[in-house]
Order: C-alpha cells, then structure tokens, then sequence
C-alpha cells in the first residue's frame, strides 16, 4: 500500500531521516519492518506560530517496494527534420526547443547574445566599468535574464501547464531534485550556467542548432505567411517562427511596428529594488535572534492596497545581490539574484506599483505609450545617479519622509549607489504609493527582539525596478497561438506579454512549440 501523509518536523530534525522515519511510525501506529520506504514529496516552512516548523508531504510505501523513478525523454534525431526558427534562448526558447525535437521538428535558435560562458565577461565590465554591451548583458544571451535572476522557479502557473515536467526537465540536465520537493524551488545564479549548457548540448545532439551573436533584424513575409527569419548572419528559411525574444528586446517591437504588425499596450509594474540586512528580515520573519542552521535566509511576500491600486513585493531574493540589468547606455534599471546557496548578507526585492495604460497615455490606442514612459523613468534613473551605472538611493525612513538620505548604507550593488530623492526620479502617483505602503509592510513584519523589523532606515530603495514585464503585447490567437495577422508567426512568453518567471516562460515556450506542430 502506498499512503500520502503530512508531518510536521522541526528544523532539528528535517536532514536526520531516522528521526523522520521514527516520527512516521510514531504518528501512524506502524511497525518498523513493514514500512519499507519513504519519500518526502513537499517541503515547506511555517513560520506563522512562535516556533518554526517544516510541514512535509510523505509517501509511505507500506509492505510494498517502491518503484525507482527515472525521468527522461529520448529525443529523436531531427537533423533533417522540417525547421522552426526560434528567436531567443531564454527558458521559451529553450523549452520551446526541445518539445519540437519531441515532436520530430527541428529548432534552430537564434540568440542576439554570446553563450553563457562568454556572457559572464560582459556582466563582469558592467559591474566593474559600468560599459554596457547592448547584445551581451543581464537581460541578453544563453539563458535571457532567467540565468542571471538566479533561477526563482516558484510559480502559480500549474493552469498553464505541467510545472512538474519543466522541474523534472531542469533536474535532468543536472539541477538538484530539491527542486521537485521544496515549496520554493531555486537553483542559484553560480549553477544556472552549467543546466543551461547542458540543454543546449540535448539541442545540439538530437540535430537542432544553436546559433549566437545572430540578431533578428527581418521577419520575410508572403500573402501573411512568415517564409522566413533575416538576420545580421544570413538568412533562415523557415514557415514558423517562436518569437521568445524577452520583455527587453525593444528592437524587435519596432521591427513588428515598422513592418506594421499589429501591437497592444500593456500594463507593467514600477517601483524600486528594496534591500535590507538579511539578518533583519530573518529575526522578523522567523523571530528568532539567530536563525537556526537548518533554516534558509527568510523570504517575504508583501501586498497591500493604496488608493485603490495594488503595491506588492516581488523577485524576492534572500542572501542576494543587485545587479544592474541596463541594455542601452544612459539608462539605470535594477534587478536581484541570489547564488544556490543564497548566504550573502543582504535581502532584496522589487516593491513596485501597477502603470496602467491611462495613467500615462492620451491616446489610448498608442501601442508604445507604456514602452516610451518606462524608457523616460529609466533615464531619469540614470541622470539622478549621476552616471556609470551608479543608482540613485534613498534610504526607507527618509523616502517616506521625502528627505534626501546624508548616506546610504552598506549595500551589495557593485557600480555604486548615488544619495538622490526618489520621489524626483518616479513619477508621484507611484512614488506617493510606495510612501503610504512601507509604513504598512513594516506592520506585517515587525520589530522583533533586536530587529527593527522591515520598516527601517537600514533598508534602502534603489532605483529604479522598471522590467517587470513587457510594455508591450504581441497579440494571438487563444487557441492557435499564432499572431491574428501573419500566419506562421507565434509570439512567445515575456517579450510577447504571456508570461512571468522562468517556469512558466517555459510551459508557455513548449505551449507554442504544441501549437506550431499543430498548425
């Protein structure tokens, strides 16, 4: 008999599998020698009573072996298959990928960027020289922005997909299988790099193509049917393309403008990157003075409501870095990772604001209006830093107050922080927001012992958090996928509006690749 249990572990006892074992046949009234196995199926925390516990979903395998599970698929050659052209190499892209080797069709991705190893040189001569290579950066190359956002894979998306298969898929080409059972699963920036290569090599060797450096500049089109994909390298025939290209490839939005494809504004997100000690958001989170070894650095998700729009907390990175995510000179965006083992000693997250369509826009119908405003806060950014990369700041007490901070704490951001008043760089209708939502989130984390809590001069805010998603939606069709005017064409994931995070970039990449095997 297999039984499905939940069991509640303490933080002494979650790595000593004897002790879970004991506590499993203390709890259900078993003999030792009939239960011949267990499996943790999901780990969680809760920290919401006075002791921290991990609750756990077991299954039993009672007078019965389990059976060894072993996840793989056995890609056929395509080498000579019918080609798919895919433009980018993000999770949609490489996702998307390997589901038309599934179905005997053959990828061939082509990526703006250099290969995951040549990109760490470029991020390395942002963070030290603040010289962005518009092709080679956070947001561009193998793996888009995911490899460098360390590889959150937390989703709500299980409606869109099987969240399992993208995990189990993750896990086969060398991701630790933590990730099928933690409630948060995360990889970690340091061992993204060796997984994405490892996927692409799977490309390569069922006969798919992977080529870098190779920009889209060109959509070939025929009576409304894609024929084929120009780029800076040469010409890809092909009557499909996945357009995956991410909510940063700005070009390719003019590209579909000029050829007058038809575009939408879309809603986005605004705010800041908010960062404390981790030790704060620990001593709140899980009220301790010290957190416990068998803890993880706490994470937090915060929301409340202000002037009837929603202000909330996002990309939450524990024991994370900030990086500047720019793609252009002149422009300050940020964004946060944490390497797998996330011990750095600061916490950050994206606290941002909904910028609707009429917030900004007199013509409604003016389908760059949101692109063209999140470009003109970017580079407010950039002045009120005073250049290379350095970010404007502000410490949190002194935001909500509107007084410019005398300095700026100890911080992770590399290029530097420039003391600035936020409320000049953001516009007043999020900046206004953000000031009446801090003293709010402070009240949902509190001080605790020695720990101020959240709501705290030791944070700071730092500027500004502007890619949270796409300006822009490429439009499709509900069930074709494919763009109501040109047939062949499949807008895909972030940079087409239908997608958040790498999970579901990915169920929505190998959605599309279901889509043109239909079609």
């Amino acid at each position: 008999m297999i039984k499905e249990i939940d069991l509640v572990i303490s933080p002494d006892d979650i790595f000593d599998n004897e002790k879970i074992k004991s506590q499993i046949l203390q709890q259900e009234k078993l003999q030792p020698q009939i239960l011949k196995e267990f499996k943790i199926r999901k780990r969680s925390i809760d920290a919401r009573g006075r002791n921290v516990i991990y609750r756990l979903k077991v299954l039993l395998y009672i007078e019965e072996n389990p059976v060894l599970e072993v996840f793989k698929i056995d890609y056929p050659s395509v080498q000579n298959a019918k080609p798919v052209i895919i433009v980018g190499a993000g999770p949609a892209g490489l996702f998307a990928a390997l589901r038309l080797i599934e179905f005997g069709l053959k990828p061939i991705i082509i990526e703006r960027g250099k290969d995951v190893k040549q990109r760490r040189r470029d991020l390395a001569i942002i963070n030290k020289e603040g010289i962005i290579n518009s092709e080679s950066n956070y947001c561009f190359g193998e793996g888009g922005a995911g490899t460098y956002s360390d590889g959150k894979l937390y989703t709500r998306s299980d409606k869109r997909g099987d969240v399992t298969k993208m995990l189990q898929i993750l896990v086969a080409h060398g991701a630790t299988e933590d990730i099928l059972v933690d409630a948060r699963p995360h990889i970690g920036t340091n061992k993204l790099p060796q997984i994405i290569t490892a996927i692409r090599e799977t490309i390569i060797d069922a006969g798919g193509e992977v080529h870098f450096n190779t920009k889209l500049t060109d959509i070939k089109i025929k009576d409304q049917q894609v024929k084929a994909a120009v780029t800076n390298q040469g010409v890809f025939e092909t009557s499909s393309i996945i357009l995956a290209t991410g909510h940063s490839a700005r070009d390719i939005y003019e590209l579909l403008r000029e050829k007058g494809i038809l575009l939408e504004a879309k809603p986005f997100a605004l705010g800041v990157r908010i960062e404390h000690p981790q030790s704060i958001i620990d001593q709140s989170q899980y009220s301790c003075e010290v957190r416990h070894d068998n803890l993880p650095p706490a994470y937090y998700s915060l929301v409340t409501q202000v002037q009837d729009r929603g202000v909330f907390s996002f990309c939450m990175c524990p024991g994370g870095i900030i990086a500047p995510c720019a793609t252009n000179e002149k422009e300050i965006i940020v964004n946060g990772w944490s390497p797998s083992k996330r011990n750095n000693p600061y916490a950050n997250s994206g606290t941002v604001v909904q910028v609707n369509i009429d917030d900004v826009a007199k013509n409604l119908n003016n389908s760059f209006s949101l692109l063209d405003f999140q470009s003109e806060i970017e580079r407010k950014a950039y002045e009120a830093g005073g250049g290379f990369l350095k970010a404007p700041a502000q410490r949190m007490v002194d935001f909500v107050n509107n007084k410019i901070s005398n300095d700026l704490p100890a911080n992770s951001y590399l290029p530097g922080l420039t003391s600035a008043n936020l409320h000049e760089v953001l516009p007043p209708f999020i900046a206004k927001r953000l000031q009446q939502a801090l003293p709010q989130f402070g009240n949902k984390m509190p001080n605790r012992g020695k720990s101020p809590g959240y709501y705290t001069n030791e944070a700071v805010l730092v500027g500004v958090e502007s890619r949270t998603s796409s300006p822009i939606r490429i439009p499709r069709g509900k069930e074709t996928l494919q763009h109501p005017q040109i047939k062949g064409l499949f807008p895909c994931a972030e940079g087409a509006g239908y997608a958040g995070g790498i999970i579901s970039a990915a169920i929505d990449g190998q959605a599309c690749a279901d889509a043109v095997f239909k079609s």
